[in-house]
């Protein structure tokens, strides 16, 4: 009774156009209220312990303004101009090209809409005038975008970590080769496409251009370095990481290309303007700058952007942490689990009933909103038939990328529709080719679960016996003569 009044509840204001987050709140509130055992002030007492209770989520802020600056300053036109200097020269390769981009500026924002703003409104325009057909650059970019999400740092992995409490840098880990794999299938099927249809190639541009491009797009690049390299290392957890990526982002676009804020359209060295003249001017203007960005109008409308999206993204993390709540004190996933388990299932069907669920999910509902309602639901239950985590988390985010390209809510679609000016059906007609490749990478990582697991595993190896530690006793919990039990309460 409880389990359908939940949800009845949840789906009955979705379906009236509330926003999630008070649906969320407001269908907990409910229950508790009329159909729970637990008191009033459980509600607020959980409402400030979702946030401040998972250090975690504190990395979402941080990356979301490390994206914003990034994604204001320019850094995807230089990533653009270096990746076409790399592969440009290939059959189809601005449109390989336009994929590397994506990929290297997922790896910085973290945010598959920004993904596909930031390069497609440059490329799609400029594949376009090289000869390639509109409807095959709209789609390749709108599935590469997707890419934002998968390719760490990714804040749909942050929500992930934060809604079942596993390790947010073993989800990057983890989502490092699949970036690269699903990078690479695209790219050469774009290739084996562009030589199906005879699409153009750029001239090599040399070893000159290349290495002056990569000089350019470094201020991005060495980002990734700093980012990913911090938390493989295990020099920086990535709630530190994602603060000092802030700080980097901040500077590189207000100091390094000066994009915006109070040095724009100063260059560094002036025409005409000795070394000497160039070292002194720079060394007054630039503590001046860093003081005078306080105020600027750019930078301020950027921050404000940034607290924006994530005032938005935490109080819908906070309410959907009310939800699982309800659903942990009242036993919901624990029932559920046990029916999954007594129709015996084994772990391969479990797996296609979540993607066919995702997938449905993902046409009405946004992708951090998803994993806040159905890991809390779906974590109990995979553990108990011995499915990894980790390998469960990657197969939820995968879910969410092609959850960006489905009608009605595909935020993707309406990026790209906007950058192009073409109806949705247009855009999801040049998609979908481009999306039954995504779902043979589905595909993929669901049954080859090391795709997933052997960089966390090579990487930190002593906590692959801790986290099969964690499966045993979820699977063992409720036997409280179960040995692993025994050794618990024993210790």
């Amino acid at each position: 009774m409880t389990t359908a009044v939940l949800f009845l509840l949840l789906f009955g204001c979705m379906l009236l156009g509330m926003p999630i987050a008070f649906a969320l709140g407001f269908s907990s509130i409910v229950t508790i209220l009329f159909f729970s055992h637990d008191s009033l002030a459980s509600i607020a007492l959980k409402l400030f312990e979702s946030l401040s209770g998972h250090y975690t989520l504190l990395a979402i802020p941080f990356f979301i303004l490390s994206s914003q600056f990034l994604s204001t300053g320019g850094v995807a036109k230089r990533l653009i101009r270096f990746a076409v200097g790399v592969v440009g020269h290939i059959k189809g390769g601005l449109a390989m090209a336009s994929v590397l981009a994506c990929m290297l500026f997922a790896a910085v924002s973290g945010s598959s809409p920004a993904t596909v703003a930031a390069v497609g409104t440059i490329v799609i325009a400029g594949m376009v005038k090289c000869g390639y057909p509109k409807s095959f650059a709209s789609g390749v970019i709108t599935n590469a975008g997707t890419l934002g999400i998968l390719i760490p740092p990714s804040i749909v992995m942050l929500v992930y970590a934060a809604a079942t409490e596993v390790s947010a840098a073993r989800m990057f880990m983890a989502g490092f080769i699949p970036g690269m794999l699903m990078g690479g299938l695209l790219m050469l099927a774009i290739y084996v496409v562009a030589r199906v249809k005879q699409l153009p190639s750029q001239p090599w541009p040399g070893f000159r251009e290349v290495a002056a491009a990569g000089f350019s797009a470094s201020g991005g690049i060495l980002l990734i370095v700093i980012v990913l390299g911090s938390i493989y290392g295990g020099i920086a957890s990535p709630t530190e990481a994602a603060a000092v990526s802030a700080v980097y982002a901040f500077l590189v676009s207000v100091i390094g290309y000066r994009d915006i804020g109070p040095l724009k359209d100063t260059p560094w060295h002036k025409n005409g303007e000795g070394a000497g003249a160039t070292l002194l001017r720079n060394t007054w203007q630039v503590p001046l700058a860093l003081v005078q960005s306080v105020g600027d109008a750019e930078v301020r409308k950027t921050v404000l952007d940034a607290a924006r999206v994530s005032i938005m993204l935490l109080f819908i993390i906070a309410n959907a942490m009310l939800f699982a709540h309800v659903l942990t004190t009242e036993r919901i996933p624990h029932h559920i689990a046990e029916a999954i388990v007594g129709f015996g299932l084994s772990p391969w069907m479990f797996l296609i009933v979540v993607n066919l669920l995702l997938l449905a999910a993902g046409n009405f509902m946004e992708p951090s909103a998803i994993l806040l309602i159905m890991a809390p639901i779906l974590f109990p239950i995979a553990t108990q038939l011995g499915i990894d985590p980790i390998h469960l988390g990657i197969i939820m985010v995968v879910n969410m990328e092609i959850g960006m390209l489905t009608p009605p809510v595909g935020l993707n679609l309406f990026v790209t529709a906007g950058i192009t000016g073409e109806s949705m059906g247009w855009v999801i007609k040049s998609v979908l080719p481009w999306m039954l490749l995504l779902l043979f990478f589905l595909m993929l990582i669901t049954y080859i679960p090391q795709i997933s697991l052997f960089l966390p595993e090579y990487l930190d190896p002593s906590k692959r016996s801790a986290a099969l530690m964690s499966v045993a006793i979820a699977k063992n919990q409720s036997d409280p003569g179960h040995p692993i039990v025994q050794a618990q309460a024993a210790a």
